[in-house]
């Protein structure tokens, strides 16, 4: 598959600046060449598509609690592990914008613009999330789904295509819920995916069918406790590595819940497809 003659990837060099604090410049701080930030704790990082120290120092002396820490440039695809070209995963094939695929098979392909995001499809739990949701819907009728830690929207996506109707796609980073928003418009989903920016345990008593989440232990334990997570049809969860996918079964053991199959790559990341009743 060849890049279409008209477009480029976006994001040929990256320029990321690491600060301590929480970088909240308000709404109109838009530079140009400016991707977003991310937060991770008490840090953050910047992403430019092309340099400006210059700011970024300017910046960080107006703001307070902020302190630059390093910068880096890298490749776009050092910073997402590999080349962003379109890749078949199951029914779909998944593309980024600047290729021109499939556009008369509309239910089978999934636009997909990560950003700096991670989420194209290639990690195994997603790749296992995407074989759970073929089950889902060849098993039951799936009215409505949340999808919780939607990242780059590609699970809420898929769900879409499949027949969902309605879709909530939450992620508490911004710059992963606006990822999920530009991609949902792509597909021209705009009127079956809602993109919600937020802490996933306040969606998790929207009423939906089906619960799908790809997100952290710490996060998950807490999901399953809810009325709300017993109230779905179906679950799906995942990104859960051996130990702690062990906790969470154990806990499923003691619920209204069946574990219909189970996914284990290579002994590290667990994902488990399930009902309750």
């Amino acid at each position: 598959m060849e890049p279409a003659p008209d477009k480029a990837n976006p994001y040929q060099d990256l320029y990321i600046y690491y600060l301590s604090g929480r970088f909240r410049p308000g709404r109109a701080f838009n530079p140009e060449h400016y991707i977003g930030s991310w937060e991770e704790g008490e840090f953050s990082f910047l992403f430019f598509t092309r340099p400006n120290m210059a700011l970024v120092e300017a910046t960080v002396n107006r703001l307070a609690g902020l302190d630059l820490l390093d910068y880096y440039h890298m490749t776009y695809e050092q910073w997402q592990g590999g080349d962003i070209v379109p890749r078949r995963i199951g029914r779909f094939v998944i593309s980024p914008p600047w290729f021109e695929v499939g556009k008369k098979n509309a239910d089978t392909t999934i636009v997909l613009d990560p950003g700096v995001v991670f989420g194209t499809g290639t990690h195994p739990t997603t790749l296992d999330c995407l074989e759970a949701l073929q089950l889902v819907f060849e098993d039951t009728t799936i009215q409505s789904a949340v999808d919780l830690g939607t990242g780059t929207g590609l699970l809420a996506l898929a769900a879409a295509r499949m027949g969902c109707s309605k879709v909530l796609a939450v992620d508490l980073t911004l710059l992963a819920a606006r990822t999920a928003h530009k991609n949902v418009r792509l597909n021209g989903l705009s009127k079956r995916i809602l993109v919600a920016q937020g802490d996933a345990e306040k969606f998790m008593d929207f009423t939906s069918d089906l619960v799908v989440t790809n997100i952290h232990y710490d996060v998950m334990k807490n999901l399953i406790g809810t009325s709300g997570f017993l109230k779905k049809k179906r679950f799906i969860l995942s990104g859960l590595m051996r130990s702690e996918a062990a906790c969470i079964e154990s806990t499923m053991a003691n619920l209204p819940v069946e574990i219909i199959r189970r996914w284990n790559q290579d002994g590290i990341w667990h994902t488990f497809y399930g009902a309750s009743y």
